[in-house]
Parts: C-alpha cells; sequence; structure tokens
C-alpha cells in the first residue's frame, strides 16, 4: 500500500495498523480501508464522547451491511418509489401505485421502497417479492414492514438513522418515481432535486405521478414555479429535473425513455462521459455541439473510447460521448440527455 499522509499521529501504530490492512485487504481496498480504521482510532484518540461514537458506530456498520445487501443487485435496473404510508388501498394513489410496482416489475426493473405500508406497501403488491428491497427505518410507530417484503432476509434491512437510508434509497437507484405523501415525501422529493441540481447526485428520471383526487403535483409544481422560479431562486433549467405524469403508465414510459439511449455517466479525468446504448452519429454530434455549447467550459461533445478499468467490465462495449461539462448547470445535462434520448424517438 502507498505511504498515506492520512495518521493517527502515533508512527507505532500507523505501522501496525498498515501491516494489518496489508494482511486482510488486496491492493485496490487497502488505503480506503486503512484510512476508515485511522479515522476510527482517531476518534478514540480524540475523546470523541460516547454519543458521537456511537452515531459513527452505528452508520458505518448500517451502511456495510447495506453494501452487502445490495450487492447482488448491482447490475439490475431499480426504482425507487416515494410516496405516504398512510395511504388506504382503497384510495386511488394506491391503486396506481400497485399498477406501477406491476408494470415496472413486468419489465425487469427491482422497485426500491421505504418498506413500509401506503405507497410503499403498493409498489411492492405490484412488483412481487423477488422483485421488491426495502429499506426499512426503526420508528416507535407506523413503519413495521409490508406484507410483501416483510421476512425477507436476503432483500430488507432496517436502519436506525434516517441520514444512512436515504443514501441508499438514492445511491442504489436508477429512476425516483412520487406519489403523495406527507413531510417525508417531500423531504425526499426536494434531496434528490437539490442532489441532482448541485450534481451531487448522477443523473436520472424524477417523475411524479399526479392524483386527479386531489391534484397533489399540480399545486406543488404551482408552488415551486411562482416562490421558487419566480423570486429567482432557482433557475427555469432546474424545472427538467422532475416531470409530472397523468398515470402510471405514462411514468414507466417516461423512466423508459430516460435510458433510450443514455445509459449512465461518471468523470474521468475532470471530463464528463455519457456511456450510450448505440454510437451517435456525426450529425447527431454536430445537433449537440450547436444546442449546448453553453455547457461547455472547453472544446466539444466529441466520441469517447473506454478507459482501463472499463475493460472487461459490462460497460466496455457501451458507446461514449465525452464533455468538458462546467458542472453547473445541472438543468441543462438533463436537457442535452433528453436531446440524445430524442433522436430514437
Amino acid at each position: 500500500m502507498r505511504e498515506s499522509q492520512y495518521s493517527t499521529g502515533d508512527p507505532e501504530i500507523d505501522g501496525k495498523l498498515r501491516a494489518l490492512v496489508n494482511e486482510c485487504c488486496t491492493d485496490a481496498e487497502r488505503r480506503s480501508v486503512y484510512e476508515m480504521a485511522t479515522t476510527a482510532l482517531r476518534l478514540g484518540i480524540d475523546c470523541a464522547k460516547y454519543v458521537d461514537l456511537k452515531i459513527a458506530n452505528t452508520a458505518l456498520k448500517e451502511m456495510r451491511r447495506a453494501f452487502k445487501m445490495f450487492t447482488p443487485f448491482r447490475r439490475a435496473r431499480k426504482v425507487t418509489v416515494f410516496g405516504s404510508a398512510r395511504t388506504l388501498p382503497e384510495h386511488g394513489d394506491h391503486e396506481r401505485a400497485v399498477e406501477f410496482g406491476r408494470l415496472m416489475g413486468k419489465a425487469g426493473w427491482m422497485v426500491i421502497t421505504g418498506a413500509g405500508s401506503g405507497i410503499m406497501g403498493a409498489a411492492h403488491q405490484g412488483a412481487g417479492r423477488s422483485l421488491s428491497i426495502g429499506v426499512n427505518i426503526k420508528l416507535p410507530f407506523e413503519q413495521s414492514a409490508n406484507e410483501t417484503i416483510r421476512g425477507d432476509k436476503k432483500k430488507l434491512m432496517s436502519f436506525r438513522y434516517f441520514f444512512t437510508r436515504k443514501l441508499f434509497l438514492l445511491k442504489e437507484s436508477h429512476a425516483v418515481v412520487l406519489f403523495p405523501g406527507g413531510f417525508g415525501t417531500l423531504d425526499e422529493c426536494f434531496e434528490v432535486l437539490t442532489l441532482l441540481q448541485t450534481g451531487k447526485q448522477t443523473p436520472l428520471p424524477v417523475v411524479m405521478v399526479e392524483s386527479p383526487e386531489t391534484g397533489y403535483f399540480r399545486d406543488l409544481v404551482r408552488f415551486i414555479e411562482q416562490r421558487m422560479l419566480g423570486h429567482g431562486l432557482i433557475s427555469q433549467e432546474d424545472l427538467s429535473l422532475f416531470r409530472i405524469v397523468k398515470n402510471p403508465k405514462e411514468a414507466v414510459e417516461e423512466v423508459m425513455r430516460f435510458y433510450r439511449v443514455y445509459h449512465s455517466s461518471r468523470y474521468f479525468d475532470d471530463k464528463l462521459v455519457l456511456r450510450l446504448e448505440r454510437d451517435l452519429t456525426d450529425d447527431e454530434l454536430a445537433t449537440l455541439n450547436d444546442g449546448f455549447q453553453d455547457v461547455l467550459r472547453s472544446g466539444e461533445i466529441a466520441r469517447s473510447q473506454p478507459i482501463r478499468e472499463e475493460r472487461g467490465t459490462h460497460f466496455q462495449g457501451l458507446a461514449r460521448v465525452g464533455l468538458d461539462f462546467n458542472r453547473h448547470d445541472f438543468g441543462r445535462l438533463r436537457q442535452l440527455i433528453d436531446s440524445i434520448n430524442a433522436f430514437d424517438a
């Protein structure tokens, strides 16, 4: 393992820790594991308070368990569904969530929810147990696992902390679909929009399924447009980060449309690379360069090749375009992806 600048402050302890990590871990893992172990020791050396140690310890253990749970399903496309735990089975929103889960399962997608009842249970009911993943939260009320996922030892876990739970609701997802809900649903809605707006979340579709009974999202978007956009608190392009649809079928179509040509993205050497299902033609590249020069710091949008780390992986056969993205206009980035997908409309 390469010498790390990260240290406990005691060379003897550093040497023992480095030897232990070298014995237990592969070359690729050693640096990160060494730094995590050093951080844990530094908390003790710093005489962190018991409650602080408890938070750090619990969060790390929850993340380890969740990484392990999701690993077998990393290649599967997954959609996260947010919505109220209080929605009753006879409500139209519940019926629409069941239908959405059924349609996504039919398309081969897995459905992640917070594992509760209401909208969460409905989406799992539609997808079925084999395609459901539950990310539960320990609460004194309202949040026992729904019937579909209850007792699943491979695809259900409960978190103590909301922040670790929310990490995995988004980290492992390729799409977010929202049904009406309370404070928690709005919290999740605006968190994912904030992460997309600031580039902390890789691009994904955010779809709001309207409730004809209440006009829930119509009123929410009116607030966003009048109070946020109208007062200059967001930009016009930020409205491209989400869509409102009328029914589950349209929600599925919106998710699938996002991945019609676009596959995934990653930064390499400070350049953004968009992985695509097919190569773009010269005319299509010219169209993108004409329409999106404003998001480039330099150069142009051009074809790109797999890097060394991607060779031999499932990413190797994908086409690519690279761009020197300004890392600021993420609403425009979503519009760029939409334009790429529209080539196959």
